[in-house]
């Protein structure tokens, strides 16, 4: 067992953290109170390769894999989650089209996230199916050799900035079928007629990359564009597993960027004839966060291991949903305690602390909520695919 990264993710890593540290960390409060999309950040991600992180070297990528792509984005992650975000989106559309897309549309649709010239987003929940995603009421009717597709989806990241979406619909002649064949996914491009990005959100934080809904009117899609067979709904899941570790990547840099914001401060405020950090109620609470940011971590790796060889089916989600739920608890108790130790001037936005106190919570619900995954997990367990016996 070596815990040590190969020489060649050590170097990614490296130029990952020079990267957040000379690029992101001077922009992150800019694009919180902007709300705009950081482009030039976009580009600093280009030029260095690492929008192709995960995609495969045949595509135009490096095959880095999502262990790969999640040590970027826990670094980009301690000073921006948009930034973080805009990293995961390379993964998160593309996964099923990597999984079991065609050649023709791998070529098409995939190598270009690779090079920056196009962008996708990941449509799966609708106003009424978060996370009961056999809710969905959008709808794929087959007309010879296309499928005309009705519905609306919401809470897309990068819905406006996206090229094409991967969109989830049911193909069954009930739309109210629950059953698993019931869901397909396609790949939808943004300039078709019919497809509308009505309006984005206003979110309390991840402020910069968009999020919002996707109208799909009479929009038709061509066969060649649907993702694998008919009846996707193993699809949906096995790309939202194998997402697990680059989510909980964003938790532990969100984490680890807290606290080291807060211990730096209080070594320098002073109090009570000493600084902050000299009191041993302030110490015990950066010696239990950062063992808890050592075990996300550790969990987290193991998933971006697995997810790599294709562990993410059922048997393996137990393991790779602990990373996502941890590190996502891991990363809302971090920015609570680092705004607690800045006391009242970590309340105000002369610090990054109200920053990662509010792009925090963003992570226990997106992909899977906190309630998800431990329902996940205990299923595995009941099960026996996680047992230790």
């Amino acid at each position: 067992m070596d815990f040590e990264l190969p020489e060649e993710l050590q170097e990614l890593q490296a130029t990952c953290r020079k990267i957040a540290q000379e690029k992101v960390k001077p922009r992150a409060r800019e694009i919180d109170e902007s709300g705009e999309y950081p482009q030039d950040l976009f580009e600093v991600f280009r030029d260095a390769g690492l929008l192709g992180l995960c995609i495969p070297e045949d595509l135009g990528g490096s095959g880095a894999g999502i262990l790969g792509l999640t040590l970027a984005i826990e670094e980009v992650a301690k000073y921006s989650n948009t930034a973080a975000l805009m990293l995961l989106l390379t993964r998160l559309p593309t996964g099923p089209v990597m999984i079991a897309g065609s050649r023709e549309q791998n070529e098409k649709y995939i190598a270009p996230i690779a090079d920056g010239s196009k962008r996708g987003a990941f449509c799966l929940s609708e106003p009424q199916a978060g996370s009961d995603v056999m809710g969905m009421r959008t709808k794929a009717v087959r007309d010879g050799d296309e499928w005309v597709l009705n519905g609306n989806k919401c809470w897309i990241s990068g819905v406006a900035q996206a090229d094409w979406y991967t969109v989830f619909a049911k193909t069954s002649d009930d739309v109210t079928a629950r059953n698993h064949d019931a869901i397909s996914a396609f790949i939808v491009e943004r300039d078709w007629d019919g497809v509308d990005v009505p309006s984005v959100d206003r979110k309390m934080g991840v402020r910069g990359v968009d999020t919002g809904e996707l109208l799909l009117t009479d929009v038709r899609v061509p066969a060649e564009n649907l993702i694998g067979e008919v009846g996707g709904f193993q699809l949906a899941m096995h790309g939202l597993n194998s997402m697990r570790p680059i989510v909980a990547a964003r938790g532990i840099g969100l984490a680890e960027g807290a606290l080291m914001y807060a211990t730096e401060y209080v070594k320098e405020r002073a109090a009570f004839r000493k600084t902050i950090a000299d009191m041993q109620g302030i110490q015990w609470q950066i010696a239990e966060v950062a063992t808890e940011i050592e075990a996300a971590r550790l969990l987290t790796y193991r998933a971006a291991w697995m997810a790599d060889r294709g562990q993410y089916t059922k048997e393996f989600v137990p393991k790779l949903s602990m990373a996502k739920y941890y590190a996502s608890e891991v990363a809302v108790k971090a920015s609570g305690v680092a705004l607690q130790m800045l006391g009242a001037a970590g309340y105000m936005k002369d610090h990054m602390t109200e920053l990662y106190y509010r792009d925090a919570k963003q992570l226990t619900i997106v992909e899977g909520t906190s309630q998800v995954q431990l329902g996940l997990i205990a299923r595995g367990v009941l099960a026996h695919d996680l047992w230790w016996d």
